[in-house]
């Protein structure tokens, strides 16, 4: 009988392979590229489709940065930030099952010696909520790992889940409504648009609000972690871990 160890690390290369394999023999820029022109053709169905492929991405370790502007520019703010959001918190949640179940393993092996995951660890002990939320609103920590290293962290699944959503929600709107924002540029410009010259000033004066909010409640996270994790920042080997991670 092949015992729970050894299931696991058959699980943890097959994932490997999958993704291994995706990322060597698709392009993968091109690749949602063309899934966001289908998803035009979709009707009401574009926008569960791409919250679907949002999961998929983040398992994979793909950046969403794609998706997340094509929503913008296929569906306007409301909608492909509700896409957006839906699929980006799902796909974090089901890293984070992975990194504490079936690849928690491989992922102590790649953050053991990180600095400042460790120190992360150490206040998600005593803080889970805050310090999940802090990290999610500040740029410093890499999105697709801390999917994944979570998992091995006492925080529950349950502040986890909420903490992402809520942390992730500013830059979600900021870039669903960059890419909206470029849609509507690229529709004036081959003159498929007619909108009035002061609904586009309204839509630049609530992209410059949305990107000033954004970057100010960064800066604010960015403060505010650095407090609850004395050692960000601080430590010349774990800014460069993290900088090679």
């Amino acid at each position: 009988m092949i015992g729970a160890r050894k299931l696991r690390l058959v699980g943890i290369l097959v994932l490997a392979l999958v993704v291994g394999a995706a990322l060597f023999f698709l392009p993968m820029k091109d690749y949602l590229n063309t899934f966001l022109e289908k998803t035009k053709q979709a009707g009401p169905w574009g926008p569960v489709m791409l919250a679907g492929v949002y999961i998929v991405t983040c398992v994979a370790g793909v950046p969403g940065s794609i998706l997340t502007l094509g929503a913008g520019a296929l569906f306007g703010v409301v909608v492909g930030t509700i896409a957006v959001s839906i699929g980006s918190t799902l796909g974090a949640s089901a890293a984070f099952f992975v990194g504490r179940t079936l690849a928690r393993g491989l992922i102590e092996s790649k953050v053991s010696g990180n600095l400042k995951f460790r120190a992360i660890d150490r206040a998600v002990g005593e803080q889970g909520f805050k310090i999940v939320l802090l990290t999610r609103l500040s740029p410093v920590f890499p999105f697709n790992l801390l999917n994944y290293a979570f998992g091995l962290t006492r925080v529950s699944f349950g502040k986890y889940f909420l903490a992402s959503w809520i942390g992730m929600f500013p830059g979600t709107v900021m870039f669903v409504y960059l890419g909206s924002a470029a849609g509507q540029l690229g529709a004036l410009a081959t003159g498929h648009n007619k909108r009035s010259p002061a609904e586009y000033a309204l839509l630049f004066v609530g992209l410059a609000a949305t990107v000033v909010v954004t970057v100010l409640v960064t800066r604010v996270a960015s403060k505010a972690l650095k407090q609850a994790v004395p050692e960000t920042g601080q430590s010349p080997d774990a800014a460069a871990l993290t900088a090679e991670s």
